[in-house]
């Protein structure tokens, strides 16, 4: 960072310009989201009214075109006149089709939107009333329209939107056709069809009322999942309902659902399995967020030049006296105390001020007095040393308790106080690097179990199974120690019968110590993160449920660097645990060079319910002290 920006000037600056701009940033976001989610909102509810709306309309519209078409299917006189099948005479035949379309003109002209009705008998007479001028297409019989009306079994078929007629060659306009069949209901038998021709711009004013932007999108989709013709293009743009999108199961029902960048409506009509709907893309919808948008760009802009200049004029406000006071301080440095800072600012700074003056008025003053006190200290210190008590005092005390217990015959509380005696002496010198022999160390121990076993009663049994050719090996003082005194804390104490077991187990390349118990053991998580802690500089905190330290301590921990110092790194201290059964802590060390003719010891040590249990503390079961580095 270059050093200019290092200064308070500077870093006032930023950090008041950062926060007033993250300020800004985040009101202008959250008043976009808000606008936002309230627009979508607005949208959501526009969409649900447009298509409750057009299907209610629809329902209206397809209900009075089924009234209308039922007009013709249940005219008793139509049906009769219709299935005649007898070979009529042509001036019956003439005075028939004259009745037939006398009554399809009444149908006709109680509705203005109609466009032509047209009847196909099953013997191939065509009936029609609509313009004067009515050509017929010859090939209806193998058009599409024509099949689904003629297989349906009685019920209304909706064709849809056409850009003319379906069957009459002259009419250019768009229609809306729908049609059923007639059936004779005497004989049981279908004698015809009726086509309706109605004119579409009804029908196209109620799905265009549906689009909620240029490029929206409208349909109508039938329960089989096909669209009807409701364009009048040539090839018409469909947008089916997605699979994965809740479709409308109850007529009137609407559902509004936004899915990737398209806001889609629907809503099943009433009247008939169709299902309208209306998609449209966010590019339609977000004209206004747009304009948003650009306004709110526009503002932060603003506010964030005028935020700089704020920030400049204050961070300068706070920062000027500042410079003059550090100014000062580096003349006090240089041994110059007589120079005062004369400021007006904020109150703070000011109360700095007057504190920085009061001080280097008395800094002469307070150099003076911190020699005196120098001087007083040192001979505090030294008066401290010379009346220290000399520990030869307390052995020799210890020693003179020991002997009033022995000729009192208190034997037993004679040997723990001798013992003691020996440790307090054993632990007392530390001179030069601290190496003992294990014969020394193992006679420690002794005299520390030796109250131990004083302490708990003779609950403890102790075997201690050393090899002579062992004893005089150097080791680390306390080496043993602290691994007997967290095996009797934390494993042994709580037990009505326990028993530590101590050996010395020689292998191919090192002399394993064992120290077991048979004690309380600690569950797999406790092991680990006790390992961890050997190699680690921190005692790891006790888990949740467990006592504080358990098994764990800065002796153990220090034990280990101690061993991998003296040593080398592939010797140090390996634990082996099973709840409830106990522990065994394995202390590696160098295996000393063997007298002619002695032989090792046999046999290997082993954890219940651990065969073949390898030296293993990581915390993957790995054994981190590799031979042969």
């Amino acid at each position: 960072m270059p050093r200019r920006f290092r200064s308070i000037h500077h870093r006032l600056f930023i950090l008041f310009l950062f926060c007033m701009t993250a300020i800004l940033l985040i009101v202008s976001a959250l008043f976009y989201n808000r606008t936002t989610t309230q627009f979508h909102e607005k949208l959501g509810e526009i969409a649900q009214k447009n298509v409750s709306q057009t299907a209610g309309l629809l329902d209206l519209l397809l209900a009075s075109y089924d009234s209308l078409s039922k007009s013709i299917s249940t005219n008793a006189d139509i049906v009769r006149l219709v299935g005649e099948k007898k070979k009529l005479p042509p001036q019956i035949e003439y005075i028939n089709q004259h009745a037939i379309t006398t009554m399809m003109g009444a149908i006709y002209f109680s509705r203005d939107d109609l466009v032509g009705i047209h009847i196909i008998g099953e013997n191939g007479k065509i009936y029609n009333y609509g313009n004067y001028t009515t050509v017929v297409d010859p090939r209806y019989d193998s058009s599409d329209w024509y099949r689904r009306i003629n297989s349906s079994s009685g019920k209304m078929v909706w064709l849809g939107v056409f850009p003319h007629s379906l069957i009459d060659k002259t009419e250019d306009d768009a229609v809306f056709a729908f049609g059923r069949p007639i059936f004779d209901l005497n004989e049981q038998h279908q004698i015809g069809i009726v086509l309706f021709e109605a004119k579409a711009d009804t029908v196209l004013a109620a799905m265009n009322n549906l689009k909620l932007g240029p490029n929206s999108d409208v349909d109508i989709i039938t329960g089989e999942g096909k669209t009807v013709p409701t364009s009048l293009e040539a090839s018409p743009v469909t947008t089916l309902l997605p699979e994965h999108m809740k479709t409308p199961s109850d007529p009137g029902e609407v559902i509004v659902d936004q899915l990737g960048d398209r806001l889609i409506a629907a809503s099943k009509l009433g009247t008939t399995d169709w299902t309208v709907v209306s998609s449209t893309p966010s590019r339609d919808l977000n004209v206004e967020l747009t304009q948003t948008k650009r306004y709110l760009f526009i503002m932060v802009t603003i506010l964030i030049l005028v935020s700089a200049l704020v920030a400049l004029l204050v961070s300068r406000t706070i920062s000027l006296p500042l410079q003059r006071l550090v100014r000062q301080m580096k003349q006090v440095e240089n041994g110059n105390f007589h120079g005062m800072v004369r400021v007006t600012s904020y109150q703070e700074i000011n109360v700095v001020v007057a504190s920085f003056n009061h001080m280097v008025k008395r800094v002469e003053e307070l150099i003076e007095r911190v020699k005196i006190s120098s001087v007083s200290e040192k001979n505090a210190e030294l008066h401290a040393l010379q009346s220290q008590v000399n520990p030869h005092f307390l052995y020799n005390t210890l020693d003179m308790i020991y002997w009033m217990l022995d000729e009192k015959g208190n034997d037993r509380l004679g040997e723990v106080v001798l013992s003691l005696s020996h440790m307090f002496r054993y632990s007392s010198h530390w001179e030069g690097n601290a190496e003992v022999t294990l014969r020394e160390e193992v006679e420690q121990i002794r005299h520390y179990l030796n109250i131990i076993q004083m302490r708990l009663e003779d609950r403890l049994t102790v075997e201690i199974a050393i090899d002579e050719q062992w004893m005089n090996l150097p080791v680390p003082k306390m080496l043993l120690q602290p691994v007997i005194e967290n095996a009797v804390k934390h494993g042994l104490e709580a037990q009505k019968s326990g028993l530590l077991t101590v050996r010395a187990v020689p292998d191919e390349h090192y002399l394993n110590i064992h120290v077991q118990d048979n004690g309380a053991g600690m569950p797999a998580e406790t092991l680990e993160r006790l390992r961890r802690s050997l190699d680690a500089y921190t005692v790891e905190p006790a888990g949740e449920g467990e006592a504080s330290g358990v098994r764990q301590g800065i002796g153990m921990q220090n034990l280990h660097q101690r061993l991998k110092y003296m040593f080398g790194e592939e010797y140090g201290i390996g634990i082996e645990s099973t709840q409830d059964e106990g522990t065994i802590v394995t202390l590696r060390l160098p295996l000393p060079v063997q007298p002619a003719g002695a032989k090792p010891v046999p046999g290997q040590l082993q954890h219940p319910n651990h065969p073949d249990s390898d030296f293993d503390h990581g915390q993957t079961g790995r054994n981190e002290f590799e031979r042969g580095t």
